[in-house]
């Protein structure tokens, strides 16, 4: 029996180590997670890295900024009153652009998530850039498993999981996928 090979659209379920261009890990999948190729779960260049192979198969992709998360952008970083937000807020959060309290920069885009990076006793510094903005990456992915696409995935665009989709979490959550 032959094996499946990626082709558009279809699920892989896939295991990666990411690094940045210093060699440091910045986020391992050791078991596998599914995504939909030709869709919207993966980067571009991962897409397409994957059409042609199987499971089993690895494929080892350097990123450059514009092709993963773009480059930092400095006017995506704000210092809001602190008073503005709850007293529970912490470093790490996450925070929709379109839900930010009352009162915060009329000038801060509303469609993007906006992570607490600092917190000072009169304000907090908001980062509206992906976590790996700016990052030359390196990613190391091994192909577990290769199925077809349900109608649902593929009218979603998604198996359910964002390559990197940045969720609003709790304090303390961290994850990347």
């Amino acid at each position: 029996m032959q094996r499946m090979k990626i082709t558009p659209p279809c699920v892989v379920a896939l295991t990666w180590t990411l690094k940045d261009s210093l060699g440091e890990i910045l986020d391992e999948l050791d078991e596998p997670v599914e995504f939909l190729v030709g869709g919207n779960d993966l980067l571009a260049q991962i897409d397409q890295g994957l059409i042609g192979l199987g499971a089993g198969d690895k494929l080892k992709l350097h990123l450059e900024p514009e092709d993963a998360f773009g480059p930092f952008d400095e006017t995506l970083i704000f210092l809001e009153p602190r008073a503005l937000f709850p007293p529970e807020i912490e470093v790490g959060m996450t925070i929709e652009g379109h839900a930010l309290p009352v009162g915060c920069n009329a000038d801060a885009p509303s469609d993007v998530f906006y992570t607490v990076t600092d917190l000072y006793p009169e304000h907090v510094v908001l980062d509206g850039n992906h976590p790996l903005a700016g990052l030359s990456l390196y990613i190391d992915m091994r192909v577990a498993q290769v199925r077809q696409a349900s109608v649902d995935e593929v009218g979603r665009g998604s198996a359910g999981t964002g390559f990197f989709k940045v969720l609003p979490q709790a304090p303390g959550g961290g994850s990347l996928h």
